[in-house]
């Protein structure tokens, strides 16, 4: 089923994909290539691209690919491409860990008002934005006991 008008790239209109949730079209930001998958060095472009600093970057994009690419990827053994920790955009909801704050669903579709619960909550310097003190106190206390990957 053709979604859209022909083009030189596509003569037969592009093919209309799943849609996505919230959650993927999140993740899909940091899918530099548009292959459904998200590497760590892509996960650095996207840091960077946000204005993450190049240490920040370095550090998150390890940690976030180590942490959420084998949950990502049910039923794939280890190999070659997996060992270069890939996320599936696909199944970024398989990966959503505890102590977080409820804004994706575990179907990863966008939850308005524990968006703004935490603006409600937890921003008082500004009412449409967090500190990082705020965003601190916001994590800890969202934090559940003895979910140590989820702080």
């Amino acid at each position: 089923m053709a979604s859209s008008l022909p083009s030189k790239d596509f003569q037969e209109g592009a093919v209309d994909c799943e849609p996505e949730n919230v959650l993927q079209k999140h993740v899909a930001f940091f899918d530099r290539n548009h292959d459904g998958l998200v590497y760590p060095w892509e996960t650095f472009a996207g840091f960077r691209a946000i204005g993450a600093g190049y240490l920040l970057s370095l550090i998150s994009s390890f940690f976030i690919n180590v942490a959420l690419s084998r949950k990502t990827r049910p039923g794939n053994p280890f190999s070659l491409g997996s060992l270069m920790f890939p996320i599936e955009v696909k199944n970024i909801q398989f990966a959503k860990h505890g102590s977080e704050s409820g804004v994706y669903d575990t179907e990863g579709r966008f939850v308005p008002s524990k968006f703004e619960q935490i603006f409600t909550k937890f921003a008082r310097t500004y009412p449409n934005a967090l500190t990082s003190d705020e965003l601190s106190a916001m994590l800890k206390a969202n934090r559940e006991p003895q979910d140590y990957k989820g702080w």
